[in-house]
């Protein structure tokens, strides 16, 4: 996942995110591979970016690229739908508003896909001394999006996902066979897998649950597919 940046100092290219919860999952597990997230860090590559990073103090310096973007459009502009909705962004954007934190409706958002302005990503604004961990945590948390885990002897693994994705769908990130042959999946809490001794005893104590394909997995759980190919 690529954020790109701006106004900061910070490393390009890969960095590993230092996971908390990933780290407390391999000390408890001990496992034999431990897998975390990478993020590739991107100075002012905004068309290809996940999220964007950038200081208060230069906020405006990436909303002036979508104004002259929007300007551009206007003046090309015939349809009065198009002009209203882009004399909504410039209104925003004028007030120093990421175009991410505006609310538009679904047609709304078709257009602006057309138009492609850089602050319709997710913008996460922080502070200039932010260290890299908490840059990531931030645009995390601004892109709503997600990590899940899985665990045990062999790996611990940290998966990323959008806020709101079914079981199904992290079965098949972790392998398109187990999105395949999917029976049911097992999820628990990390505060719940990190108090018992391994997932087989959260089943047997009661504190984990088995889910259909279109359970939505939480923040932080523990996941184990049951599946048939």
């Amino acid at each position: 996942m690529i954020i790109s940046y701006t106004g900061i100092e910070l490393p390009e290219g890969k960095i590993k995110y230092d996971d908390p919860i990933l780290n407390a999952l391999a000390e408890k597990d001990s496992p034999k591979k431990v897998s975390p997230m990478f993020f590739e860090f991107l100075k002012e590559d905004f068309s290809h970016s996940f999220a964007i990073v950038i200081p208060k103090s230069n906020n405006l310096d990436l909303l002036i690229l979508d104004m002259e973007k929007i300007e551009t459009r206007l003046s090309r502009s015939a349809s009065d739908t198009e002009i209203t909705i882009l004399n909504k962004c410039m209104i925003n954007l004028e007030k120093e508003i990421p175009l991410c934190d505006v609310e538009f409706d679904e047609s709304e958002k078709d257009l602006l896909k057309e138009l492609a302005p850089f602050s319709l990503k997710p913008v996460a604004v922080i502070k200039e001394n932010e260290d890299v961990n908490t840059i990531i945590q931030l645009a995390i948390e601004k892109a709503n999006h997600m990590f899940f885990y899985t665990s045990g002897p062999k790996e611990s693994h940290a998966w990323f996902v959008p806020q709101g994705t079914e079981i199904i769908s992290c079965a098949g990130k972790i392998h398109s066979d187990l999105e395949r042959g999917f029976i049911k999946g097992d999820v628990v809490s990390y505060e719940e897998y990190i108090n018992h001794h391994n997932f087989n005893e959260c089943k047997t104590t009661g504190v984990s649950q088995t889910v259909e394909k279109d359970y939505i997995v939480k923040p932080n759980e523990i996941i184990e597919i049951r599946f048939n190919v």
